[in-house]
């Protein structure tokens, strides 16, 4: 999907457009709109983190001068420190890169930032520095911020609204709140669920009783039953 957005990909069917932009009829201008960063961002790993920067800064014809300033900026909110701005990449973390490959997305102003996975991988430290950048773009900028990930706290810690995917389609989508208050209306549950088991409920739901859930709890370990039965068979 993500790649489809960010026009790497043409879509086999159906019409993608953003902000009223085809991505296939106008491929060039969705690519000034929007940013990207993936699970494993490329680099010059030879060069720095500021010569990194800069070099995608004179793609979109952005003033050297104002670069620097962004970038100094933007690398400082990320806790980079300033005497690694000029090492290479290649002596690096990779959650020092993906901060670096943030920065670089962030750095264009992008109108659409399309995130995928940002923080896999990452140190608890890291992961954090990104998700506190991630709030405070979303608090300081108007952009519209697309994120995918596997994490159901990050979903629930950084979306405003979450669509939850099952092969190729969505099967969900609505506020944290609201996906937790359906779920918990349909299952009768006393509490409010997490959004572990209401990704479980939309994504297994096929597989799983209603009868497993109250023998064994929950929507998890009703699924970690019906995976050691499977196992079992097999």
């Amino acid at each position: 999907m993500i790649r489809i957005l960010s026009t790497l990909l043409i879509p086999d069917t159906g019409r993608v457009t953003i902000f009223g932009y085809d991505v296939e009829k106008d491929e060039r201008t969705v690519q000034h709109l929007i940013n990207r960063v993936s699970v494993e961002a490329s680099f010059f790993k030879k060069l720095s983190p500021l010569e990194n920067l800069i070099y995608a800064a004179r793609l979109y014809n952005m003033p050297g001068e104002e670069a620097r300033e962004k970038i100094y900026q933007i690398l400082n909110r990320l806790s980079i420190p300033k005497d690694r701005i000029r090492q290479p990449l290649e002596n690096m973390s990779r959650g020092m890169q993906q901060k670096v490959a943030i920065a670089r997305a962030f750095l264009t102003s992008p109108i659409v930032l399309l995130l995928d996975e940002p923080t896999t991988g990452l140190d608890p430290r890291s992961k954090i520095d990104v998700q506190t950048f991630v709030h405070q773009l979303r608090e300081n900028h108007d952009a519209t911020i697309l994120i995918t990930t596997h994490d159901m706290e990050e979903a629930e810690a950084l979306c405003d609204r979450v669509a939850i995917i099952d092969q190729g389609k969505i099967v969900a989508q609505g506020t944290v709140k609201e996906l937790k208050e359906a779920v918990a209306e349909r299952l009768e549950y006393p509490t409010l669920p997490s959004m572990n088991e209401v990704f479980m409920h939309y994504t297994v739901a096929h597989l799983i009783s209603e009868a497993d859930i109250q023998r064994y709890g929950s929507w998890e370990k009703a699924f970690e039953a019906y995976e050691a039965k499977k196992a079992e068979e097999e």
